[in-house]
């Protein structure tokens, strides 16, 4: 079994393809089928963003595999107007729910409870399946947390970082 142990630059020739769902894609480490059957291991770096679409992949011994984004269940988000597809966001980002963005959709992983309240809201929800990408986080490498074992994450800026000031 290849262990896939770097990120590649995406120009230049591939051995196959890895498909992986989102979630699959945030993981460091992953035991996974390509799609001509090999079994790989992914062992990239802790603290790296999440594996896009048409991203490459090495092995230790030269091999590379582009990674695909595989089709999830989804729902497809759109409003009758900007005022409307902004508040739908606004309360998914309350909830910490991953979305991505398009030009006048949002899409988020299928959900029965947050497709009541989005309709709630006004917006028209539709389910379909397609690949994942949603936002990655405007801080770097994600939303964390301290967890046992994660010391050496490399964490977003502190941008809620309160220090008592002279007045």
């Amino acid at each position: 079994m290849s262990a896939l142990i770097t990120r590649a630059p995406v120009d230049g020739p591939v051995a196959g393809e890895l498909r992986l769902p989102f979630e699959l894609r945030t993981r460091t480490r992953v035991l996974a089928r390509m799609t001509d059957g090999t079994e790989v291991a992914v062992m990239l770096e802790r603290g790296g963003p999440p594996l896009a679409d048409g991203d490459v992949l090495a092995a230790a011994d030269g091999r590379r595999v582009r990674i695909r984004a595989d089709d999830e269940d989804l729902l497809h988000v759109t409003c009758a107007d900007a005022t409307a597809l902004a508040r739908a966001a606004y309360h998914l980002g309350n909830r910490h729910v991953k979305v991505e963005v398009g030009d006048g959709w949002l899409r988020i992983a299928s959900d029965s409870v947050l497709e009541g309240m989005l309709r709630q809201l006004g917006a028209s929800v539709t389910a379909l399946r397609a690949p994942f990408a949603p936002e990655h986080g405007a801080y770097g490498a994600g939303h964390h947390h301290s967890h046992g074992g994660e010391e050496g994450a490399r964490y977003a800026p502190r941008i809620h970082d309160f220090v008592a000031r002279d007045r």
